[in-house]
Protein backbone atom coordinates (compact mmCIF):
# COMPACT_ATOMS: atom_id res chain seq x y z
CA UNK A 1 0.00 0.00 0.00
CA UNK A 2 1.30 3.46 -1.09
CA UNK A 3 2.10 6.29 1.59
CA UNK A 4 -1.03 8.27 0.18
CA UNK A 5 -3.29 5.57 1.01
CA UNK A 6 -2.18 4.55 4.59
CA UNK A 7 -2.00 8.01 5.51
CA UNK A 8 -5.48 8.66 4.20
CA UNK A 9 -6.20 5.15 6.55
CA UNK A 10 -4.41 6.76 9.21
CA UNK A 11 -6.19 10.52 9.27
CA UNK A 12 -9.39 8.42 8.94
CA UNK A 13 -8.66 6.10 12.48
CA UNK A 14 -7.52 9.69 14.23
CA UNK A 15 -11.11 10.99 13.19
CA UNK A 16 -12.71 8.10 14.16
CA UNK A 17 -10.91 7.77 17.63
CA UNK A 18 -11.13 11.18 18.08
CA UNK A 19 -15.54 11.06 17.43
CA UNK A 20 -15.64 13.10 14.96
CA UNK A 21 -17.45 12.76 11.75
CA UNK A 22 -15.88 13.68 7.81
CA UNK A 23 -18.05 16.66 7.54
CA UNK A 24 -17.56 17.84 11.03
CA UNK A 25 -13.73 17.56 10.67
CA UNK A 26 -13.67 19.14 6.99
CA UNK A 27 -15.17 22.15 8.68
CA UNK A 28 -12.85 22.39 11.51
CA UNK A 29 -9.82 22.26 9.17
CA UNK A 30 -11.58 24.90 6.74
CA UNK A 31 -11.74 22.16 3.29
CA UNK A 32 -15.01 20.89 1.49
CA UNK A 33 -15.94 17.07 3.05
CA UNK A 34 -15.23 16.16 -0.87
CA UNK A 35 -11.66 17.08 -0.07
CA UNK A 36 -11.52 15.34 2.96
CA UNK A 37 -13.26 12.16 1.47
CA UNK A 38 -10.22 12.67 -1.04
CA UNK A 39 -7.67 12.15 1.64
CA UNK A 40 -8.63 9.51 3.59
CA UNK A 41 -9.33 7.18 0.69
CA UNK A 42 -5.50 7.97 -0.50
CA UNK A 43 -6.67 9.75 -3.62
CA UNK A 44 -5.43 13.20 -2.86
CA UNK A 45 -2.39 13.99 -0.65
CA UNK A 46 -3.18 17.24 1.64
CA UNK A 47 -0.50 20.43 1.87
CA UNK A 48 1.29 20.93 4.66
CA UNK A 49 -0.80 23.79 6.18
CA UNK A 50 -3.77 21.55 5.85
CA UNK A 51 -1.72 18.79 7.45
CA UNK A 52 -1.45 21.27 10.49
CA UNK A 53 -4.70 21.78 11.01
CA UNK A 54 -5.99 17.99 11.11
CA UNK A 55 -3.14 17.55 13.47
CA UNK A 56 -4.43 20.49 15.57
CA UNK A 57 -8.36 19.66 15.37
CA UNK A 58 -7.14 16.00 16.11
CA UNK A 59 -5.03 16.91 19.04
CA UNK A 60 -1.90 15.18 17.71
CA UNK A 61 1.59 15.61 16.32
CA UNK A 62 2.24 16.53 12.41
CA UNK A 63 4.19 13.15 13.10
CA UNK A 64 1.55 10.74 14.56
CA UNK A 65 -0.07 11.30 11.17
CA UNK A 66 2.61 9.33 9.72
CA UNK A 67 2.68 6.54 12.18
CA UNK A 68 0.84 3.91 10.15
CA UNK A 69 3.33 0.75 10.32
CA UNK A 70 0.42 -1.00 12.21
CA UNK A 71 -2.32 -0.66 9.32
CA UNK A 72 0.20 -2.50 6.38
CA UNK A 73 -1.09 -5.88 6.25
CA UNK A 74 1.07 -9.46 8.16
CA UNK A 75 2.59 -10.20 4.32
CA UNK A 76 4.14 -6.53 4.14
CA UNK A 77 5.50 -6.50 7.18
CA UNK A 78 7.62 -9.71 6.70
CA UNK A 79 8.24 -8.97 3.12
CA UNK A 80 10.11 -5.38 4.90
CA UNK A 81 11.72 -7.56 7.51
CA UNK A 82 12.94 -9.80 4.42
CA UNK A 83 13.91 -7.28 2.22
CA UNK A 84 15.86 -5.13 5.14
CA UNK A 85 17.80 -8.19 7.13
CA UNK A 86 20.72 -8.32 4.75
CA UNK A 87 21.55 -3.83 5.18
CA UNK A 88 21.96 -4.99 9.03
CA UNK A 89 24.78 -5.50 11.09
CA UNK A 90 25.99 -8.78 12.44
CA UNK A 91 25.11 -7.16 16.01
CA UNK A 92 21.69 -6.18 15.24
CA UNK A 93 20.76 -9.39 13.73
CA UNK A 94 22.16 -11.10 16.62
CA UNK A 95 19.98 -9.14 18.67
CA UNK A 96 17.20 -9.66 16.46
CA UNK A 97 17.64 -13.40 17.03
CA UNK A 98 17.97 -13.25 20.68
CA UNK A 99 14.56 -11.53 20.62
CA UNK A 100 12.71 -14.11 18.71
CA UNK A 101 14.10 -16.91 20.62
CA UNK A 102 12.23 -15.15 23.56
CA UNK A 103 8.87 -15.42 22.23
CA UNK A 104 9.34 -19.11 20.34
CA UNK A 105 6.93 -21.03 22.14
Amino acid sequence: MDNKKLLGKRIKELRKEAGLTQEKLAELIDIETTSLSGIESGRHFPSLPTLERIANNLNVEIKSLFNFNHLQSIEQMKSDIINNIDKLSDEKIAFIHKFFEGYKY
